[in-house]
């Protein structure tokens, strides 16, 4: 999962540079691919309902980059695009069968004039047509609302079969879940295995290459405000404040790696309430939470993507008694002063609640 969040700053970013060829289908491909595969074994209930095999089927439009910033050369000429997903989940009548639109990005690791080993990772929506209900599918506690967000991280090789045509190959492995904003909210995680064909739509150009300028390691110190909320796991209809504190003490390393630790306070109103439903003790004291955390910022122009690990110091989560939490970080750099964040919080792999944030370099 981590190399999933260290590719997603560059989801949003390829959108802004827009290319200047003579059309917009040169450096375009089509591409389709069809998957097989199944749900990773990770709850009983979910072995015990599934009837089938996974089957998607997944048409694409990509377009290449060619070196509009240097940007693209430090990342070795990448690739982006939409994708159109349609999936079946193994039990028609109790999962139903998602939708998704995702938007993605494909980082190539090795590019050969005929061959290309890639890694492509997407984020978007997904609307899934059956999900809880307790009257009438309460089997389906792994999905509880429609809408859900879908993530997606493939693996695969790429062979030139003509100019126009190539030939893929490789393994997906797909999450969908509404980033706990509904309950139940456990979400399905899939792995599939694919193949299929991209068209070149339009021509080839060529690549631009870049003398990279000289490269300083910055430090900074920003603060960061961040407002979210939460369902909570009791089923509750409530949604619930939650918010925090941060402060960044960041390190560049090199153009698109930096490092960074900082102190962190939360505050999560639904400890009360979540605390009440397990006849525990509540004090206003365990509504918030301090720690420390260790960070890894991965940038791409003004676009990073940032994974953070963190412990808690001080006053420690009271609810599951976590000792440790995580982040996944989306920034995009406003001006030197502002920056803008979007955060999901998480234990591990349990989602706690996302927010959105605002820093100030001090």
């Amino acid at each position: 999962m981590r190399s999933l969040f260290i590719s997603l700053f560059l989801l949003i970013n390829s959108s802004i540079f827009i290319y200047g060829q003579n059309k917009f289908s040169d450096d375009l491909k089509l591409e389709i691919s069809g998957h097989a595969g199944f749900i990773l074994p990770e709850y009983q209930f979910l072995n015990a309902i599934t009837k089938d095999y996974i089957r998607s089927i997944d048409v694409c439009l990509t377009k290449e980059t060619k070196g509009k910033t240097y940007w693209e050369q430090l990342y070795k000429h990448p690739e982006y695009g939409l994708s159109f997903f349609y999936s079946s989940l193994g039990n028609n009548d109790v999962l139903g069968h998602e939708f998704a639109l995702t938007y993605f990005f494909k980082l190539n690791y090795i590019s050969k004039q005929k061959f290309k080993f890639y890694q492509r990772v997407g984020i978007g929506g997904g609307y899934i047509t059956k999900r809880f209900n307790l009257t009438d599918n309460y089997l389906n506690v792994a999905v509880g609302s429609k809408l859900n967000v879908h993530f997606n991280t493939r693996f695969g090789v790429e062979f030139k079969i003509s100019p126009k045509i190539n030939f893929n190959l490789g393994l997906s492995f797909d999450h969908f879940s509404n980033a706990n904003t509904n309950e139940p909210n456990l979400g399905i995680n899939y792995i599939t295995a694919f193949s299929g064909i991209s068209y070149r739509l339009g021509k080839e150009n060529t690549v631009k290459h870049y003398d990279l300028p000289k490269f300083e390691k910055p430090t900074r110190l920003d603060l960061f405000f961040s407002i979210g909320g939460k369902h909570p796991r009791s089923l509750s209809s409530s949604y619930y404040l939650a918010s925090s504190i941060s402060l960044d003490y960041t390190k560049a390393i090199t153009r698109a790696i930096k490092l960074s630790i900082g102190p962190d306070l939360f505050y999560d109103s639904s400890v009360k309430s979540q605390l009440s439903d397990f006849n525990r003790n509540y004090k206003p004291s365990y509504s918030f939470q301090t720690g420390i955390h260790f960070a890894q910022e991965f940038t791409y122009n003004r676009f990073s993507v940032i994974l953070q690990e963190g412990v808690y110091i001080g006053l420690t989560e009271k609810v599951d008694r976590y000792p440790i939490y995580n982040r996944g970080i989306v920034k995009f750099q406003l001006n030197d002063k502002l920056a803008i964040r979007i955060t999901m919080k998480s234990h591990l792999y349990i989602l706690d609640y996302p927010e959105f944030g605002i820093g100030y370099k001090l």
